[in-house]
């Protein structure tokens, strides 16, 4: 969360003229509703099912950019699907920045919104810390806050 995952995907989209999907917008479209009232309406187990049902769907694509939630790769077997069907890359990025990026952007995560602003750097820390055996698992780890696009690009070729 926080990571640029979905800039990124949009620079690497351009760069190598793959179609670029971001898995949130797409469940978005599909369930007709945003992220956030999904949470809200359906509660995060919902969300996380059919996050993954829509997952599978576009892994039956061919040659695309995908950026998911920072939640997918640690539910079901997503990460080993993303795995088996493409080259995952994590975009590594440090405590303190993913704090600066989401301090102002609460409303806009589900899992933000219940957090008080002065405790959210620790949130993220643990949750960080939760997550990351999973986003290790990438094929690729690259540092997010000294990203160049070109370098990304040719992790895909």
């Amino acid at each position: 969360m926080g990571s640029g995952k979905s800039t990124v995907g949009r620079k690497l989209s351009s760069a190598t003229g793959l179609n670029f999907i971001d898995l949130d917008k797409y469940i978005q479209t599909r369930e007709g509703k945003t992220v956030k009232d999904i949470f809200n309406d359906e509660g995060e187990d919902y969300f996380r099912e059919t996050e993954h049902r829509l997952l599978k769907e576009i892994i039956e694509k061919d040659n695309f950019i995908l950026s998911c939630g920072g939640g997918t790769p640690c539910f079901f077997y997503n990460m080993s699907m993303m795995n088996e069907n493409g080259i995952t890359i994590y975009l590594q990025m440090p405590v303190g920045v993913l704090h600066s990026r989401l301090l102002n952007s609460p409303d806009n995560r589900p899992l933000l919104k219940e957090i008080p602003g002065n405790k959210l750097k620790n949130y993220i820390a643990i949750t960080l810390k939760e997550r990351e055996k999973y986003y290790k698992m990438a094929h690729h780890t690259v540092e997010a806050i000294t990203l160049k696009i070109s370098s990304v690009v040719k992790l895909l070729s």
